[in-house]
């Protein structure tokens, strides 16, 4: 039963949200047959429905608990900002269309990263071609028609193509996702009614090629895009699934007999079109939440929402690592713009007119150093970079010359002038002249052009939850070199069109806008790199999937679009093909055994084979002491700068047999380090607790902390402590096993690397007896055996300890 009572539904597979991820999901796996629920939080946007008007725009953010349930959700971190969209066809409704793949050599395997650590991708474009290639197929992209009449007047794609020209840069034409004709082979033309598949769309609707408007950051109401809501969700519609919009998920968690249950809540709107504000409907946090339950659940709600919700669940799913939350990035998004551009002879302004196309057209690559030699024989500095042209409504022009006439106070004073002095002759009229002066002939917004620029960034950020609220733990300060290169690379693109480079506002505040942001439930080969392996399946939840940007381990580095949904094609059909080999239904829990009866609600499935790990976690708290500049502990606990330091770790042991088997005894650790000089509280971003390793001497054993984070600057550290249990006495027992000598170096240094790293601060943590007690309490487990594992983790420690401090050991 739900929490309000209601009975709960159970569906082969829930899909949560409905962008690249999402829909390809639906689609596939609509197609083989399975039933597909996918629940989207925003609404459906047909063709003629996206906001235009100023009272519509004002209504187009996504701000529930202000009765406002729009398009775009704007979000404000610490030191960036960022807009993702939603509604049914996620970000496919606002990117600007480019479908590129990501490049070959950039998918790297334990690539150093400027702060430390390594950036690992566990596909390659070998392995994700034949799925570029299936997605391709339903999205149908094509480049901009720029030798077609009535194409070839696009000034800003010339002006781009000249600009990579001067400089020696490689330029082309992106395939964009757009219909320019009416069916495939057929010539392009403005305005013709799109040919659709039989069955049509899920809207109903009648779509018409594109019109070169430049809306299509703010939803095509022409239907010209080929977003996902046309292609691969009409299709999940027509073989099924259910698409529910205005249902957002809260909370899952393994269910007791097999697969998993979901938490959710619908959105209902006081009445349709535009929502009416909160004091006239239910606050979101009183809002009835229903439960349903899924043999396999997909998790697509992008970046932030599939991060927040397995954060939100972490302690419902025991075994995620300590990868949870990191290697975030803004995929190198930058904005800046060339203003005033001028002719070859740098004598007239030159039109580069941006509402006039599509929003992209155009696309300049930058070498990255992975590329090798480039034609000169020359090995191009630092990581790769796109520059694209951006476009706008025409609308944006009047704002854009409305913004500049206070800081053109000569020619708005001209117009005043000439005003008082025709009121003054009795002829106080304006007039077409007049008003052309105000204009200045529209110059400005004419030949001023946004440039966008995207690469691989440093994906050193981490996302973590605050009271409940998702916060994000990265800044520009780990991709200086990246932002410096691909700024100088704009700059020079804005000159060569002989214009002057503008930063947008953020980049003078010390921020950035991200549309593409990357990571947070990262791939990788185990538990210690990421949180699903490289089909997406969250590692120690079989049946568990992540779908959509969140799974990225780092920067595509071109528009990502293209690969999030060939990453879920692959990962669909790995799970087609465990389903068509015989594999079981995943289990959250304790099997059903044969002929026991299934939940209320729930049908009787077949005798479940997989048997989860069993897990026991607990959580220490230390304090102490930290000296900056200092290498040494014994010569921190003496120095006149130490300052308090304080540190609490949830160590987790994912699976009892591999860690009684494992000679190491590896847990993870989670949670996070306090002191000033790191900037105050920071999230441990992946750490590794050894409990009994070897040390010096056979007899000797440590307890080993290896601990990553970044401080407030950005930096990344890593805190390595030893505790060192030495044969001896009873009496050395407490002061050994809660005194933890450490050393705080620079960066992230792979083990075994750490001689080469700098020491930056140093100290030693402790565990009172009123802490210890505390941690005492704080012993949980899951999975089958739960008290039985509980039981051999503390024989395992004791014995252990009575090893080391025999009692005849007396000093």
């Amino acid at each position: 039963m739900a929490r309000d009572g209601t009975a709960t539904e159970h569906v082969d597979v829930l899909i949560v949200g409905s962008g690249f991820g999402g829909s390809v999901a639906a689609a596939r796996l609509a197609q083989a047959g399975l039933g597909v629920v996918v629940m989207e939080r925003g609404r459906d946007y047909p063709p003629g429905s996206f906001a235009r008007t100023p009272a519509q725009a004002a209504r187009a953010l996504w701000a529930p608990d202000a009765g406002s349930y729009g398009l775009f959700d704007v979000r404000n971190f610490r030191r960036f900002d960022s807009v993702v969209a939603s509604g049914l066809g996620g970000g496919s409704l606002v990117y600007a269309n480019v479908l590129l793949r990501k490049d070959e050599h950039w998918f790297v395997d334990r690539q150093q990263l400027p702060g430390g650590g390594y950036e690992s991708w566990p596909v390659t474009r070998a392995d994700l071609d034949p799925h570029y290639d299936a997605v391709e197929r339903v999205l149908t992209p094509t480049p901009y028609p720029l030798d077609h009449p009535g194409y070839d007047d696009a000034p800003k794609t010339l002006a781009m193509r000249a600009a990579a020209d001067r400089l020696g840069l490689e330029h082309f034409l992106p395939p964009l996702a757009v219909s320019f004709a009416p069916e495939p082979g057929a010539p392009p033309g403005i305005g013709l009614p799109v040919v659709e598949p039989d069955g049509g769309n899920l809207h109903g609707a009648t779509r018409r090629t594109c019109r070169l408007c430049g809306e299509c950051n703010i939803g095509c109401n022409e239907g010209a895009k080929n977003s996902l809501d046309f292609t691969y969700l009409s299709t999940a519609r027509r073989h099924g699934a259910d698409l529910r919009t205005r249902h957002e998920v809260r909370a899952i968690r393994p269910a007791p007999h097999g697969g998993y249950e979901v938490d959710y809540v619908q959105h209902e709107p006081a009445r349709d079109g535009l929502p009416e504000p909160a004091r006239e409907g239910l606050p979101t946090d009183r809002l009835p939440v229903r439960t349903l339950g899924c043999d396999r659940l997909v998790l697509a709600a992008g970046t932030y929402g599939t991060s927040h919700l397995l954060l939100r669940s972490r302690r419902q799913l025991p075994g995620i690592g300590g990868a949870l939350g990191t290697r975030f990035s803004g995929n190198g998004d930058i904005l800046s713009f060339a203003v005033r551009t001028k002719d070859a002879h740098g004598a007239r302004p030159s039109s580069v007119d941006p509402s006039r196309g599509p929003v992209i057209t155009s696309t300049i690559r930058l070498p990255d150093d992975l590329d090798g030699q480039d034609r000169s024989g020359r090995v191009p500095p630092g990581r790769g970079a796109y520059i694209q042209d951006g476009g706008y409504p025409g609308f944006v022009g009047w704002l854009v010359e409305a913004a500049a006439l206070p800081q053109d106070a000569g020619r708005a004073g001209r117009f005043l002038l000439r005003q008082l002095a025709g009121h003054a002759a009795g002829d106080p009229g304006v007039t077409s002249a007049s008003l052309a002066g105000l204009l200045d002939d529209g110059v400005l917004s004419d030949t001023s052009l946004p440039l966008l620029g995207m690469g691989r960034d440093t994906p050193d950020g981490v996302l973590v939850l605050r009271r409940g609220a998702l916060e994000a733990e990265w800044s520009t300060a780990g991709s200086a070199q990246h932002y410096a290169r691909l700024r100088a690379a704009l700059r020079a693109v804005s000159e060569a069109l002989d214009g002057r480079y503008a930063d947008s506002p953020h980049w003078l505040l010390k921020r950035i806008i991200t549309v593409h942001p990357c990571g947070g439930a990262p791939m990788g080969k185990n538990q210690v790199e990421g949180v699903c392996d490289e089909f997406g399946e969250v590692h120690g939840h079989p049946g568990l999937y992540v779908m959509d940007a969140a799974a990225l381990p780092g920067p595509v580095g071109t528009n990502p679009a293209l690969t999030v949904a060939a990453l879920a094609d692959r990962a669909c059909t790995r799970l087609l093909e465990k389903r068509d080999s015989g594999a079981p239904i995943p289990s959250g829990g304790v099997p059903i055994p044969s002929g026991a009866p299934a939940p209320s609600g729930m049908p009787v499935k077949a005798p479940v084979t997989y048997i989860p790990h069993t897990s026991v976690q607990f959580t220490e708290t230390m304090r102490g002491s930290c000296a900056m500049g200092v290498s040494d502990p014994g010569a921190a606990r003496r120095s006149p700068a130490r300052e308090p330091l304080r540190a609490r770790l949830t160590l987790t042991i994912d699976d009892m047999d591999d860690f009684l088997a494992r000679p190491e005894h590896p847990a993870r650790a989670d949670g996070w380090i306090e002191a000033r000089g790191l900037g105050g509280r920071r999230p441990v971003t992946g750490g590794e607790f050894q409990v009994f390793a070897t040390g010096r001497t056979p007899d000797h054993r440590e307890l080993r902390y290896r601990l990553f984070l970044t401080d407030g600057a950005g930096t990344a550290r890593t805190m390595i402590g030893v505790k060192d249990l030495a044969p001896a006495g009873l009496t050395r027992l407490w002061p050994a096993t809660t005194t933890l000598p450490y050393v705080l170096l620079n960066g992230h240094p792979a083990e075994g690397e750490d001689g080469s790293a700098d020491v930056v601060a140093a100290g030693t943590l402790r565990i009172s007896v009123p802490d210890f007690l505390r941690q005492l309490t704080t012993f949980r487990t899951t999975g089958p055996h739960a008290a039985a594992a509980l039981a051999r983790f503390h024989a395992f420690f004791l014995a252990e300890l009575r090893r080391i401090y025999r009692p005849f050991h007396r000093n």
